[in-house]
């Protein structure tokens, strides 16, 4: 099966022939704790749950935070297939500049155990709304430095408490969908 593997240390991205098989994703990463995100119309991205705590590479592709390497592979319904975007067109959606809000960020979480994909329920005004810290630090990113600058402080402090960080995510979530109306 043809895919396609993302490699942010070197910026490369090389095309590769896998057989699928169980264990296939696992020894790719050689690692048990893989997340697959569905953010590729019609592919699978995974990559390994452990780049984070390691202090891996960070990068966007699209507006997708991806931790470490990745590997992109088609999706037809429940079963993988060939990948059917170009090398070409994921280096064109590829950003390895991240900002020091995220570099900031990212350093204090690697010092915890959060997933940045695992959801979690806030509520809005009218429903419950699964989302994730990924979600939380890109909502955090665009707001204003003051704002920045008090997430990274709390963050900071959750942290030096050892308090739950998914608790915090969740009330900084939580807090963003209450200021969005």
């Amino acid at each position: 099966m043809k895919a396609l593997s993302i490699h942010p240390s070197s910026h490369e991205i090389k095309e590769i022939d896998i057989e699928m098989q169980a264990n296939t994703v696992y020894s790719f990463f050689n690692s048990i704790l893989i997340d697959e995100l569905t953010t590729l119309n019609q592919h699978i991205i995974y990559s390994d749950a452990n780049a984070l705590c390691e202090n891996k590479n960070a990068y966007f592709l699209g507006e997708q935070l991806i931790i470490g390497d990745a590997l992109i592979v088609g999706q037809n319904s429940l079963n993988e297939k060939d990948v059917s975007i170009s090398k070409k067109e994921i280096e064109s959606l590829l950003t390895h500049e991240i900002n020091d809000f995220y570099k900031e960020a990212l350093s204090l979480l690697c010092s915890s155990d959060i997933n940045l994909y695992r959801t979690f329920a806030v509520d809005s005004s009218t429903e419950k709304i699964a989302l994730n810290t990924e979600w939380v630090l890109y909502t955090f990113n665009i707001a204003d430095e003051r704002t920045k600058e008090y997430f990274l402080v709390e963050l900071t402090k959750v942290l030096n408490e050892k308090e739950s960080v998914e608790e915090y995510m969740k009330k900084m979530a939580q807090l963003a969908i209450n200021a969005g109306g």
